[in-house]
């Protein structure tokens, strides 16, 4: 969630790392700050090189900038200063209060971190440094419940005059995951950055450096990027930077990181028009897909080309079990790529949770493949997976949407989603693309396997005609509004549906309750019975996903009739025509006719405008 912004340069540091915060407030946040460094001394101690300038709040970055508005004519020496870090704070240790707030500052004042993370033994490091501090120091040591704080005053404590040898030391004692970004005044046009577990891009630029946790903070300065590894300590300046590895040998050994090309426009992280962001990737799906899709289908060969896979036929056909992990949405996408590869590649498919993964001790056969899917490319226990299955020895190949991810990185192999940008919190496009990307591997296993040409050749066709299904959808999105507004009150909710709707029902009610506060469960539809049933009434719609060639239809509408006794309203997302369906519905949101392994991309845009739209009735801030 959290967000990380940091420059050095020649320009007014505080304007760049307040755009580079509008920038990732997307991401989720409760509470920001700033923290800016003047060379000048003004305001400093006799011993200092410069002075820090610290502001933070609660709430919103508008609200941040008015407190440092106010701070700035005040002490006007800070208004040019060249260097400074920002943070948008989700709060996990502690609520979200000024005090909570990053920047954190050590006890002497003369460093100040933002982070990204879990710092797991920080209890144990605080009662360490109190019971090295003198007592008359141990009162009021710490300002905040964080456990992030702790590192600043770690490093305080291990300072000896080169600040990115005293952020090394720190880390050695820490154990946990940290995106981390340290100034201090005694080195005001440095900034030291590190990684472990939590993202971390440094912006090349000429002339000035940019530091931050999300690539959309960089964007608008640069095209050109160089992700921290785990083990990474970067020292920067406005001139230049350079990184050092904690993995390589301790002390640090410097490596070399080969910059990576962001091949997203400017516009691709602006609304557009839209009202919101989530809407605007939602009507972008049909493009996306498109782009996922793009040279990769090759019908003369009924088959699928991905090259990123780096398989050939002989070693597709040897192949003969996957394992899928991932987490939220992208294992609601393994969960279909499970039954794709299935029915069409006859490979047994498992699919775990990425946590679980890496927590337990799996079994991988010696033929078997990982196949590890993450939008962002960063999730740090889908990350923890890939780098299990490759110490047992799989073959690891990502899905991911993001260029030069750790997971594309550390996989070596895998299949770019394509999807472009996705800015709102709730993922929508990168979802769709996920799904089209595994449907293609199903194309490209089968036809190495079992799938004849004529079958291949039908699926091919039907993938084809992806965008244009997306697009039927959205054609129908004012008769969705109509049916969320019907239905905006409503204070739970569940999704029913079998075979491929049932993780379709999954992501639908994920959605809901991720941006409209809707309590909101997906089940298979032979599930309700078995408890659940006993919740449903006059208040508990039930959106029942039912498409007309779905082999187990009839069954979901026999679970419609149960709901119905039960006096529950219905909404049926059905087949456009299929009176049979909506005749037993109190609403029917309507999608194109298409082969059952097709239907999840319209149910799941019909379910993502639905939810939308009742968010936006509730006033929820849906992005």
């Amino acid at each position: 969630m959290c967000g990380i912004i940091g420059y050095a340069g020649g320009r007014a540091a505080s304007g760049i790392v307040l755009a580079g915060l509008r920038r990732l407030e997307y991401r989720g946040y409760d509470s920001a700050g700033i923290a800016l460094c003047s060379a000048d001394g003004q305001g400093a101690g006799e011993d200092e090189t410069g002075a820090l300038l610290l502001v933070k709040t609660p709430g919103k970055v508008a609200e941040l900038e008015q407190l440092l508005n106010g701070a700035l004519k005040e002490q006007p020496q800070f208004s040019a200063a060249g260097a400074a870090i920002g943070h948008t704070r989700w709060a996990t240790h502690g609520a979200p209060t000024e005090a909570n707030a990053h920047p954190h500052l050590s006890p002497g004042g003369i460093v100040a971190i933002v982070h990204n993370g879990i710092i797991d033994n920080y209890r144990a490091l605080r009662e360490r440094l109190a019971a090295a501090a003198p007592k008359r120091a141990r009162s009021g040591m710490w300002r905040s419940e964080t456990d992030s704080e702790v590192i600043a005053h770690l490093i305080e404590s291990c300072y000896e005059g080169d600040l990115r040898a005293a952020v090394a030391r720190a880390l050695e004692r820490i154990e946990g995951t940290y995106g981390l970004l340290v100034m201090s005044p005694l080195h005001p046009d440095t900034l030291v950055a590190a990684r472990h577990g939590s993202p971390i891009a440094v912006g090349v630029c000429d002339g000035e450096t940019l530091i931050a946790s999300d690539v959309s903070a960089l964007i608008s300065h640069t095209r050109r990027v160089v992700y921290l590894d785990d083990g990474d300590i970067l020292a920067a300046t406005a001139e230049q930077f350079d990184i050092a590895s904690a993995r390589v040998r301790k002390p640090c050994a410097p490596v070399s990181r080969r910059p990576t090309d962001i091949d997203w426009e400017l516009d691709e992280i602006e609304k557009g028009g839209y009202e919101h962001f989530m809407l605007k990737e939602i009507h972008e799906q049909p493009q996306a897909l498109a782009n996922a899709m793009r040279g990769r289908l090759v019908p003369g060969e009924a088959a699928a080309k991905l090259s990123g896979l780096q398989l050939s036929a002989e070693e597709l056909a040897r192949i003969d079990r996957l394992i899928i992990t991932a987490c939220g949405t992208s294992m609601y996408a393994g969960l279909l790529g499970k039954y794709l590869l299935e029915d069409f590649a006859g490979i047994p498919v498992d699919v775990m949770h990425a946590a679980e993964f890496r927590d337990r001790n799996p079994i991988i056969a010696r033929n078997a493949a990982l196949i590890a899917i993450s939008q962002s490319g960063e999730t740090a226990d889908t990350l923890a997976a890939v780098r299990e299955g490759r110490r047992k020895g799989a073959t690891v190949l990502g899905v991911c949407n993001v260029v030069g991810s750790s997971i594309a990185r550390e996989a070596g192999r895998g299949v770019y989603a394509h999807a472009g940008p996705e800015i709102s919190v709730a993922s929508t496009k990168a979802f769709s693309c996920q799904v089209a990307v595994l449907a293609m591997m199903a194309l490209l296993f089968g036809r190495a396997r079992r799938l004849s040409r004529e079958e291949g050749a039908r699926m091919l066709e039907e993938l084809a005609r992806l965008p244009e299904l997306a697009q039927a959808v959205l054609d129908r999105e004012g008769d969705i509004a109509a049916v969320a507004a019907k239905f905006a009150d409503m204070n739970s909710a569940f999704f029913i549906g079998r075979g491929y709707m049932h993780p379709t029902c999954l992501e639908g009610a994920l959605k809901l309750k991720e941006i409209s506060y809707i309590h909101a469960e997906g089940y298979h539809a032979a599930e309700l019975k078995h408890g659940p049933i006993a919740l449903l009434g006059k208040d508990t719609p039930v959106i029942a996903a039912a498409p007309r060639r779905s082999l187990s239809r009839a069954r979901t509408l026999n679970a419609m009739q149960e709901c119905r006794a039960r006096r529950a309203p219905l909404i049926a997302i059905a087949t456009e025509g299929d009176a049979e369906t909506a005749k037993l519905a109190d609403a029917a949101i309507p999608i194109p006719d298409c082969p059952e392994f097709a239907a999840p991309i319209p149910v799941v845009i019909a379910e993502q405008l639905f939810a939308y739209h009742v968010a936006k009735q509730r006033g929820c801030e849906i992005d």
